[in-house]
Parts: C-alpha cells; structure tokens; sequence
C-alpha cells in the first residue's frame, strides 16, 4: 500500500473518529429537547435520508470533477453541521443540523473510491480491509471521546465531533492528492449527475444486485442500531455511560476482526464466503439478544455480534469496486452508500413504530424482527452469488 493509501486511511480513521463519537449520544441528545422515541427516531432518519438523495450526485461529481474537492465540501458540510447541532436550542434547529450533515455526507463513498484508485483487483480486498479497519479504530476511540465530552454535556460531543471533522478537512487540503485517472464524461442535466443512476444502478450488470443485497442489510441493521439503544438503557437499566463503553467493544473487536481476522479468512475463503459468514452471525446476534434481558449475557451476545459484523461492509465494498469500471468506481460507491442510507433511514423508522414506552417487552421486538429479516437477506445473497461473483480472485 503506497503514501496516498495511508493518508485516505488516516482520513476515513478520522471521519470515522467524527461520527462515532455522536453515536452514543443522539438518542439522548434528542430526549434532552422533549422528543418522544418515535421522533428521536427521525433524528436517525432525516440524516440518511438527506443522504439517499446527495450521495449518488457527490459520487458522480466525483468522478467527473475530481475525489478531492467532492470530500473537502462533504467535510466541510461536517464541521458546519454539528456546529449547528452542538449550539442548538430549540428541536427544529437540531433537525435542521442532522438534514445538512446528511445532505453533505458524502465522504465515506468519495474516499472508498480513492482506495478503488489506488489499488488494483487483486489487492482491493485487503485495502477494504484497511479502510475498514481504519474506521473500526474510529469506532474505538470515538466512544471513548464521546464520553470524555459527555462530561460537560452532550452538546459538546457534537462540538467536539466538529472539531475532529475540521482536522480530515485540513488534512484532505494540504495532504491529499488528486487520486482520479480516468475522469467521466460531463453530465448534462441534474438526472445525470446522480438522481437517475438511483434507478439506472438497479439494472447494472453484477452492481444492481449487490445494491438491493446492501439496502436490506442496511434496513435490517439500523433496524437493530437504533432498538439497540433503548432496549440497552430501559429494559437492561443501564445509562449513557455504559452504552458509550459497549460501543468502545465494538470498535475494538472489530478493529481486530479487519485487521487480523480478513487476512486470515481471505487466505480460506473467497469475498462472498466471508460475507455469507459475516450476514450469518450478524442476524443469530440479533435473534439472540433480546432472548434473556441480563447485562452480562448480552454483552457476550454483542462480542459475537461485533467479530462477525465487521466483515460485512468491507466485503459489500470489494464486490462493488470489483465489478465496476474503474471510470465508474465514484458513480458505484456513490449508489451504494445512497441506498444504504436510505435504508438507514427507513430502519430506525420501523424500529420507532414498534416501540411502546409503557410496555418495555416492545424494545426487543426490532431486534427479532431484525435478525429474522436478516436470515432472509442472507438466503437473498445466496440464490443470487452468480451474479456478482468477482471475475477476479482477491488474493
């Protein structure tokens, strides 16, 4: 791995470092301004779903105008956002903060296209693996930073968030080169800089399967990240600390899992063999934690739940860089982390919907309709392997 691989690593570990520190906090954030479940739950929502319609614009700009200047605006949309949100003072202020987040979040497509740059086929696996290791070490020192700031208030997570999001901005300006060979040719109507791919991408070859694939995985896992929060803290009676704490598990295990574990797997079983696997343990997780409401018995569910879920989104990734043109990478990443986000904002959604605050039994049922939905997403991937089966072998 060259120079410029280490420094979008470095980037994505902090644009990772940026997000997860708010993880933890957003539910409760959103409690502190009166909402009820249901409307925190759109806190979630409006963010991902300001992305479904941003992400595949700033992922085709990208491949026609160049990575760097599509990730300076996506961060700088960052650092304006939670601004916003750490200062707000009234609810409409806060949604407004999560709307432009969303609207400028582009990042993480934009810089898993520079690692589609810069590797080739045979190596793309182990990069993702990188790349997902890079932002697994975000998901461990963002909870640990969320709760250094979390002892002022919760506020200044966000603040703070901002703060970390400036840091990748400056470091995308001074240190980033341009990473795009082959530019796209030049959209002539707003459809064709990304709003029509939505549809287009379906019926790409070997890409519009693995989009549909992402998008219920996607569903069926904010699904569970957001029933996650409250079963954690009303059912199990634990508080913000603690559930900050759990996420700094995850990150770490996870960090271990794509940096340790891919290889180790990779030299045993091809990409889609590790997905399968990664989808399997993630959905028994999800029918497993909510079987007997003690603390120590779902912490050691969610140590399974966190080795294993962290091979499924860097193996999504390789598929998709893998069978797209390399003119094409931005445009692909961009679909792929637009459905996903639309999915991360109809789950937490249905998850909303489901949850009864005077009856606490209702904070596990998201979590088996998750796993259940997540059994069938896997038995999808399965039946349709054939058609996005990578021509070339990662070694």
């Amino acid at each position: 791995m060259n120079r410029n691989f280490w420094i979008t690593a470095l980037i994505a570990f902090i644009n990772s470092l940026s997000f997860t520190i708010l993880i933890p906090i957003i539910y409760l954030y959103g409690k502190q301004f009166g909402l009820n479940d249901f409307q925190t739950s759109l806190l979630f929502s409006i963010y991902s779903i300001a992305q479904f319609f941003a992400t595949p614009i700033i992922g085709k700009l990208s491949d026609r105008f160049g990575r760097k200047p599509l990730l300076i605006i996506s961060l700088a949309g960052t650092v304006i956002a939670n601004l916003i949100a750490g200062t707000a003072t009234t609810a409409s202020v806060l949604f407004l903060a999560r709307f432009l987040d969303g609207i400028t979040g582009g990042n993480a497509s934009v810089a898993q296209a520079v690692i589609s740059d810069i590797t080739d086929a045979k190596n793309r696996a182990q990069g993702f693996g990188y790349y997902g290791a890079a932002m697994g070490l975000g998901f461990v020192l963002g909870p640990a930073t969320s709760l250094l700031a979390q002892q002022i208030s919760l506020g200044t997570a966000f603040l703070v968030s901002g703060a970390v999001a400036l840091v990748g901005l400056l470091m995308t300006i001074f240190f980033l080169p341009e990473t795009l060979q082959n530019r796209a040719e030049k959209a002539q109507n707003i459809f064709d800089l990304g709003l029509g791919n939505l549809v287009k991408g379906l019926v790409m070859p070997r890409i519009g399967i693995l989009l549909i694939i992402n998008f219920f995985i996607g569903t069926t896992f904010t699904i569970f990240t957001y029933a996650f929060q409250p079963y954690f803290i009303n059912v199990l009676g634990q508080d913000s600390k603690s559930l900050t704490l759990l996420f700094l598990v995850f990150g770490i295990l996870g960090v271990l899992m794509q940096t340790w574990g891919v290889g180790i797997l990779s030299r045993r079983l091809n990409v889609v063999n590790i997905l399968f696997l990664g989808i399997f343990f993630r959905s028994l997780s999800f029918m497993l934690m909510p079987v007997l409401p003690n603390i120590v018995y779902f912490v050691a569910v969610s140590i399974l739940f966190s080795l294993f879920n962290s091979l499924v989104q860097p193996m999504i990734s390789t598929l998709i860089s893998l069978n797209a043109k390399p003119q094409d990478q931005g445009t692909a990443m961009g679909l792929n982390a637009s459905y996903l986000s639309i999915a991360n904002g109809v789950g937490p959604v249905i998850a909303g919907m489901m949850i009864r605050q005077s009856n606490p039994q209702t904070y596990g049922y998201p979590l088996y309709l998750a796993g259940g939905l997540t059994f069938g997403v896997l038995f999808l991937a399965i039946a349709s392997r054939k058609r996005y089966a990578p021509q070339v072998k990662p070694s």
